[in-house]
């Protein structure tokens, strides 16, 4: 139900927008956000944002990188500058909601590869 694009290759110092669709219906959403898998590691948490578009981010792109939702909720970006060669991953966007019993499900996209050339 999630679909990230805007992936690419890009030089050191460079700028990408990660694009992140939602299909169907994802009802109540509490927060979304993006993820990475940098090749070999482990899925980092880059940022994140609520519905009331409060943001955190990672130290390591703070200042750096930029999420934002649309008005309707269905759309979540990424707007990368001065991007690294460790920013070269694979970048999943991810929504959370939940029920009224307390109970949150999360939501995946397919991934988009960032390849940062030094």
């Amino acid at each position: 139900q999630l679909q990230a694009s805007g992936g690419g290759l890009v030089q050191a110092g460079g700028s990408l927008r990660l694009s992140c669709t939602a299909y169907g219906s994802i009802s109540s959403i509490i927060r979304m956000a993006w993820y990475r898998r940098p090749p070999g590691k482990r899925r980092q948490l880059v940022a994140t944002i609520t519905g009331g578009s409060s943001s955190n981010y990672a130290d390591s792109v703070r200042g750096r990188f930029t999420i934002s939702r649309d008005n309707s909720g269905n759309m979540l970006y990424l707007q990368m500058i001065s991007l690294k060669s460790e920013d070269t991953a694979v970048y999943y966007c991810n929504a959370v909601n939940g029920d009224p019993w307390g109970n949150e499900y999360d939501y995946w996209g397919q991934g988009t590869l960032v390849t940062v050339s030094s």
